[in-house]
């Protein structure tokens, strides 16, 4: 349903604030290593992210990127897919027709609508504090 960018999005978010949530900022390096993806693209990623006010990114010898804890719980996980991909992921068609509408619908408009919005009230409604607190617990992983 997200685009690949948007997947390391999340992620590379949720390691931050668990990271975050240690007292330590992550570097580039590390988030890239954690998450899959090149250093390159991660940079990318999170200059999308910084520049949308979801990270925070220090630069120098002690520098790297992390979440205030107090923004942890107003955060979003909708706000990460709207700073990478947009709100279309909530609107595309399922099978990738441009035309496809309420007016004209595609032969799985009408089945994959529900799960759209199943989507969006998901993201909506899920906090990094939510995500990370079972980082911190041990009841969930990230690696890949």
């Amino acid at each position: 349903m997200f685009s690949k960018a948007c997947e390391y999005a999340i992620r590379a978010t949720i390691f931050i604030a668990s990271e975050s949530e240690k007292g330590n900022r992550s570097s580039l390096k590390d988030i890239s290593r954690e998450i899959g993806s090149p250093e390159a693209f991660t940079a990318k990623t999170l200059q999308k992210l910084s520049r949308s006010g979801i990270i925070t990114s220090t630069k120098g010898a002690h520098g790297g990127f992390q979440i205030p804890a107090e923004k942890m719980a107003l955060i979003k996980v909708a706000e990460i897919v709207l700073a990478i991909d947009g709100d279309t992921v909530y609107k595309r068609c399922s099978l990738g027709l441009h035309d496809c509408n309420e007016e004209h619908p595609c032969p799985f408009h009408s089945r994959f609508k529900p799960v759209r919005q199943e989507l969006q009230f998901i993201v909506e409604n899920t906090s990094l504090k939510d995500l990370t607190s079972g980082l911190i617990s041990g009841d969930t992983f990230l690696k890949i």
